[in-house]
């Protein structure tokens, strides 16, 4: 679509650049050590990696790993909060029209688990979460300006929680939103219109999932930063398998899909340079990046936080 009309963005993230590159689905420290050596193998500046199998089928061990690769490199680590409809014992999450149902917590259990998570993952050092339901997100920003949360605490909101007009990217910030994945399949005047209505970064599919409509966005590059900076620009995998939740078992392909992730990032880059974009983007552990902070060795207890560390994030003010 032409979009020369439509003013460019005025809005950057807090150390002046206009965009970041994300690499999603990121699980596990042997998909965190892939994208970090083939980001720098082919010069590839990733700023974020996020994860979509949840803090809870994570490891004491791996979680500790992961903490310590991302925090080393000055990256940020952002790590689902699950569970959710499509991954309990819900049949309607299951059914025809079960894909606007998946996302949401089902019942009070499963907000409380999902809020679990979000205090595990503190307590381990990370400081970045995925989040995909509403109240669960209400919670979340409670949570935090009561002091229950790290004040660095950041809440990112799924791509499966459709993002799809102003009004919506509004309310969510207004909770506590800190970035926001749009829906996949907005055009570029839909992203500059939310753009208008709110100044945290927004998270954008270049190449999309197929799972999430399959469509590559290369070629609308250079228009995506200028519309919509801060933008983070997100490196998904057409034709790959839904891994999700992943595990040892897939180990093999999680890795060799997180190399080819950064490969398509670097493909994107060589496009905006051939747009003439000011390929300036952040230094690692740059201001507003919500790099993983190593925690304490003492807190962390065979079984994960002590309860001195599980009072320091409790559900006071969060409403579940």
């Amino acid at each position: 679509m032409e979009t020369a009309h439509l003013a460019a963005s005025g809005v950057r993230f807090a150390d002046g650049v206009a965009f970041r590159i994300e690499i999603p689905s990121v699980e596990g420290p042997d998909c965190v050590r892939t994208v970090l050596g083939e980001s720098e193998r082919i010069g590839v500046p990733v700023r974020r990696m996020s994860q979509g199998s949840g803090v809870t089928l994570t490891t004491d061990a791996e979680l500790e790993e992961m903490v310590e690769l991302a925090s080393t490199a000055g990256v940020e680590l952002s790590l689902f909060a699950r569970p959710s409809a499509g991954w309990g014992a819900s049949a309607t999450a299951r059914s025809p029209l079960g894909a606007a149902f998946a996302s949401a917590a089902r019942g009070g259990a499963e907000v409380r688990a999902c809020l679990g998570e979000i205090r595990r993952a503190a307590a381990f050092g990370v400081r970045s979460v995925l989040i995909a339901d509403l109240g669960v997100l209400a919670c979340f920003g409670r949570m935090r300006a009561a002091g229950d949360l790290p004040p660095d605490m950041q809440a990112k909101v799924s791509a499966m929680f459709p993002i799809s007009n102003p009004a919506t990217a509004e309310v969510l910030v207004e909770l506590g939103a800190d970035t926001l994945n749009v829906q996949t399949d907005l055009d570029l005047a839909q992203i500059a219109a939310i753009r208008s209505a709110v100044e945290v970064p927004l998270d954008v599919y270049v190449e999309a999932p197929d799972n999430v409509g399959g469509f590559l966005r290369y070629l609308e590059l250079a228009e995506l930063v200028r519309l919509v900076a801060p933008v983070y620009l997100k490196f998904g995998l057409r034709n790959a398998p839904d891994v999700y939740p992943a595990g040892t078992h897939l180990g093999s392909v999680t890795t060799a899909l997180s190399a080819e992730r950064v490969r398509r990032a670097r493909v994107g880059i060589e496009e905006l340079a051939r747009s003439g974009v000011d390929l300036t983007t952040s230094l690692p552990g740059a201001a507003g990046l919500a790099v993983p902070v190593r925690p304490n060795p003492a807190r962390l207890g065979r079984n994960g936080p002590t309860s001195d560390t599980a009072d320091d994030v409790s559900t006071s003010g969060g409403g579940a």
